[in-house]
Order: structure tokens, then C-alpha cells, then sequence
């Protein structure tokens, strides 16, 4: 005795890449990139914090959030600073933003000037605070070309309040060693 087995369907067999539409699959992935880049990058910033190991001794540090807390402009003082970013004096650090030069020509090759992690973005919430500025010089013997985007800044930092004339004059330093455009 034999057995047939009969279709269970008498429809022909449609590969998914023609049930599925094109125009489906490029929204679908649209959409996760438009949600899932910034998503990404917030979860990436809660977990690390602002800092993470980049190799070669390096810590990347997200300008941003090293300067968003409150500190006294003129009475501040080194403990004031949170002890995440008072932890980063002496360390080689890789940061991310634009050059400003708010007092000098801009010529091709520079020897100092300030970093803000955006120039168009920073401070909505009132006037420059001083813990939104790196002041950066560059390391005696190295040559650094001014930008005028965002810039990738590798260096040693310094985190150390000095004052003048009663106002607190700045609160991040930082040995360049090279820039380059991000």
C-alpha cells in the first residue's frame, strides 16, 4: 500500500524577497537608523559616563558633560569639580569639538586657543560658563592648524581653578599634541 502526500496548498511558492516590498525594508531601516543612532549614543553616554578607554593610554572624554555641572564662577574652587573629571589631571586624553580663537588672527598654524564642545550649541541656559572652555596650547615643537568644524584634539589634560582678579579664570588646560577634523 502506498501513500501520496498532497500539497498542503495548491499556491506556488513565493521567495520573501518578493512578499516583502522594497519600499518596506528601506523605511524599516530608515527609521532605525533616525532611532537608533541617538539611542545608541545616549545609552553609550549613561553607560561610560564620559569617558572611556580608546587604547594607546588615551581616554576619549566628552567635552559636553565634563563641563555640565554648576560651579561658582568667581568663588569655585578645585573640590567643586566633580572628582570624576578632578581624576583626569595628568591623563592623556582624546576630546571632540571646535577651536575658538576669540583674540588672535586665525593663520594656518596656531599655538593656543580655546575648545568648546560646540561653539553654536553651548549655553543656551545663560552666559559661558568657564567649565564649557578647555584652554588648549600646543606642546612646544608641534605644529597645529586652526579648523573651523569640529576637531578631534589628542593630549594631556590638566584640570586645576586659577583665578585672577578675584574671577575664576579657568578650570581646563590641555597639552595638544596633534589636531586633525573629525
Amino acid at each position: 500500500m502506498s501513500t501520496t502526500f498532497e500539497p498542503v496548498s495548491s499556491e506556488p511558492y513565493v521567495p520573501l524577497r518578493e512578499r516583502v516590498p522594497l519600499r518596506l525594508i528601506l523605511f524599516i531601516g530608515v527609521l532605525t537608523a533616525l532611532i537608533g543612532y541617538p539611542l545608541y549614543v545616549y545609552i553609550d553616554s549613561a553607560v561610560h559616563g564620559g569617558i572611556k578607554d580608546v587604547g594607546g593610554g588615551y581616554k576619549e572624554v566628552d567635552l559636553k558633560a565634563m563641563s555640565l555641572f554648576p560651579f561658582n564662577q568667581e568663588e569655585g574652587t578645585i573640590n567643586d569639580i566633580p572628582a570624576k573629571w578632578r581624576e583626569l589631571d595628568g591623563q592623556k586624553v582624546v576630546v571632540y569639538g571646535e577651536m575658538w580663537q576669540p583674540y588672535s588672527s586665525r593663520s594656518s598654524n596656531v599655538d593656543g586657543f580655546q575648545l568648546v564642545y560646540s561653539i553654536a550649541k553651548c549655553c543656551f541656559n545663560g552666559p559661558p560658563q568657564i567649565q564649557h572652555f578647555v584652554q588648549a596650547r600646543v606642546v612646544p615643537g608641534k605644529e597645529v592648524e586652526y579648523f573651523n568644524n569640529m576637531v578631534r584634539v589628542k593630549g594631556t589634560l590638566h584640570v586645576n581653578v586659577t583665578k585672577d582678579a578675584g574671577k575664576v579664570t579657568g578650570v581646563y588646560y590641555l597639552d595638544v599634541e596633534s589636531v586633525e577634523p573629525a
